[in-house]
């Protein structure tokens, strides 16, 4: 064997031993890119487990995170219930309370208001109006059995004080006696009379009716029985400018002289004792009567005349008894009773031409009559219609011609009738008067009229 041939074999068997080196070397790669490829998907595999863990971890902590935030929104909304509930019983229910007296007490709201439009607020707020609608129930109730029972205790006292009055009346018929006890009995007539006017208009608050029942009379005898009622009566001047026929009906003469009389005693409250009360009496264009009530005293309050106005216009209804003060002021709340049920009408002004207040009274013709003066002649204790002012004219020249007369001059007014004549007394030669003679005759007959007058101006019938 040659040498070139030994190079051949071994060149033979060394391309076969890197062939198998190739071919392991390739095998091996294989095997390690299959390795590698296994590695890789199980570190996808993990990292997508270890994603998954970590976004179960997320989710966990997100679930635990709002389950804190729910529990602390649930601790927060009830505690402001809570609060909302506490507030309820100790600010708005007794707010409630105060504002059913009066409506200047307000009822407060919600004490937080991350609550307004929820449930719990709807709640709340529902359980105030519950409240006062069982509040308004109950004080009707309670009020309806008050008015019962004063009602029933006045229109006692009002029969025993009407008898009470016509006992006086016959006594002041049959009573003869020195002055100092004829005045103490007028004095008991008046104080019977005050008292009557306080028992009249409690009853008219209550519901009742006014008591006294009528026969059609004059309006200037309806204001004058009405001041005649009065404490101070002698302060109230009464000015006519109606004519002597014009009168109220029956069923409508109490209720004006109620009205007037309440109207004139406020007058005369507010006002100094010095001071007078002036009431005067037209026929207006539309055919109503005003009856006209000024004082000077101080006025009143824009708050007051208002509620005056509201009280006396008739549009409240039933004035709740807890809403006339204490101690109770009645005056207004009987008008504007009487003003619904009859159809007057009564307005207040202030101030007044004398800087007091000034009080209308209007009576419509529904409620106006005609009396016969002939057949119903009017009271001697009755206002009557003023008398026109003369007016003082220049003498005319002898050259000229006498003027001619008006034909409604003030000659054909009526004037004041008397029902007795003065007697002229005679003076002296040096001026003084003699001294006055009573003649027993003429003052019987002075007392006579007097008391005619009287049972005139009242023609009262007791009610009970």
């Amino acid at each position: 064997m040659t040498l070139s041939s030994n190079i051949a074999i071994a060149l033979g068997a060394l391309s076969l031993l890197l062939g198998v080196w190739v071919l392991l070397l390739a095998r091996s790669r294989r095997q390690h890119a299959r390795r590698g490829r296994d590695l890789s998907a199980e570190a996808r595999a993990a990292n997508s487990r270890a994603e998954a863990a970590d976004a179960r971890a997320l989710a966990e902590e997100m679930k635990r995170k709002t389950a804190e935030s729910s529990m602390q929104e649930v601790a927060t909304r009830e505690a402001e219930l809570l609060d909302e509930l506490r507030h309820l019983g100790s600010a708005r229910l007794p707010a409630l309370g105060l504002n059913a007296i009066s409506s200047h007490h307000p009822v407060p709201g919600l004490l937080h208001k991350s609550l307004a439009g929820s449930e719990g607020a709807q709640l709340l707020d529902a359980i105030p109006e519950v409240v006062s609608g069982i509040i308004r129930k109950e004080r009707h109730r309670t009020d309806a059995a008050a008015r019962a029972a004063l009602r029933g205790a006045t229109q006692e006292s009002q029969a025993l004080s009407y008898r009470l009055q016509t006992y006086f009346m016959d006594l002041q018929h049959e009573f003869s006696a020195p002055l100092r006890l004829t005045q103490s009995l007028f004095e008991s007539d008046h104080l019977n009379e005050q008292n009557l006017r306080l028992l009249q208009k409690a009853a008219i608050v209550c519901g009742g009716w006014p008591g006294h029942v009528r026969k059609d009379t004059r309006v200037a005898e309806v204001v004058g029985s009405a001041s005649s009622r009065l404490r101070g009566f002698n302060r109230v001047n009464v000015a006519s400018r109606l004519g002597s026929n014009i009168g109220v009906v029956g069923r409508a003469a109490e209720p004006v002289a109620v009205v007037c009389a309440e109207l004139m005693a406020n007058a005369l409250e507010h006002s100094r004792d010095d001071l007078m009360v002036e009431v005067s009496l037209i026929h207006t264009g539309s055919g109503s009567v005003c009856i006209t009530i000024d004082d000077a005293g101080k006025g009143m309050e824009p708050e007051d005349l208002a509620r005056g106005r509201r009280l006396m216009s008739g549009e409240e209804g039933e004035v709740m008894l807890t809403e006339i003060g204490d101690p109770p002021s009645m005056g207004f709340p009987a008008i504007g009773r009487l003003v619904a049920d009859y159809g007057l009408h009564v307005s207040l002004e202030s101030p007044s031409p004398y800087g007091g207040v000034r009080a209308v009274v209007s009576v419509p013709e529904n409620l106006l009559t005609s009396i016969d003066e002939n057949v119903t002649p009017p009271s001697v204790m009755a206002p009557q219609p003023a008398v026109a002012p003369q007016v003082h004219t220049r003498p005319a020249p002898a050259d000229s011609p006498p003027p001619t007369p008006a034909p409604d001059s003030a000659a054909a007014l009526p004037q004041r009738r008397r029902r007795f004549t003065a007697k002229t007394v005679n003076n002296d030669a040096d001026g003084a008067p003699k001294a006055l003679r009573l003649d027993p005759e003429q003052t019987g007959a002075m007392w006579s009229d007097i008391e005619s007058g009287l049972a005139s101006g009242q023609s009262i019938t007791d009610s009970e």
